[in-house]
């Protein structure tokens, strides 16, 4: 729970009153690698802040290819924005890449704490900034340069990650095929 709470206090002041009823609302939770938290289709009723492990957010294409467009490891938090604010179904998946252990703050405990603490909102819009800054900068790069540099720029930016996915998932994320990834990691390797 200190993860989550040390993570908030970048973005904002909390009093210790206002900590511990944040962590008495939040829960922890496990899940196993592979496993889903979150299914296209269904509404997101929920934010979770990763504490332990890997998880990637994917979707399938219209020829019904699996493609991973994000992952996320520790000190993370992964929603569905569209899903939980407009009640629509999700049309992404989150898996577990790893197994991983993570915080809920569900959509009735964020408007509590909305309601509660003074600054919530602030809070949670800074973070909400983020995250669209750091997915623009995930994606922006991809879509400039060639297969190579695309996986040694996800190196560069992930390189704590690299070892922990497997590599269809990373060569779906980089758009190429797992044979070409093997490839371009033996060129690099010399």
């Amino acid at each position: 729970m200190e993860q989550l709470i040390n993570y908030l206090l970048q973005f904002g002041q909390l009093n210790q009153q206002q900590i511990d009823l944040i962590k008495s609302k939040a829960a922890i939770k496990t899940i196993k690698k592979d496993q889903y938290y979150h299914e296209a289709g269904k509404i997101s009723r929920a934010v979770i802040f990763l504490t332990e492990g890997v998880m990637r957010v994917c979707y399938y294409n219209n020829k019904g290819d699996e493609i991973t467009k994000y992952f996320f490891d520790e000190n993370h938090f992964i929603a569905d924005i569209n899903s939980l604010n407009l009640a629509i179904p999700s049309v992404e998946y989150v898996q577990a890449v790893t197994d991983c252990q993570y915080i809920v703050l569900s959509k009735n405990v964020l408007e509590e704490l909305s309601m509660t603490i003074i600054g919530w909102d602030a809070i949670v819009a800074k973070i909400t900034a983020k995250g669209m800054i750091d997915k623009v900068n995930r994606i922006s790069p991809m879509m400039a340069h060639d297969a190579k540099e695309r996986y040694l720029s996800f190196l560069a930016n992930f390189p704590a990650l690299a070892n922990r996915i497997p590599l269809s998932y990373l060569a779906s994320y980089l758009g190429i095929t797992q044979s070409s990834l093997s490839r371009i990691r033996r060129d690099i390797r010399g």
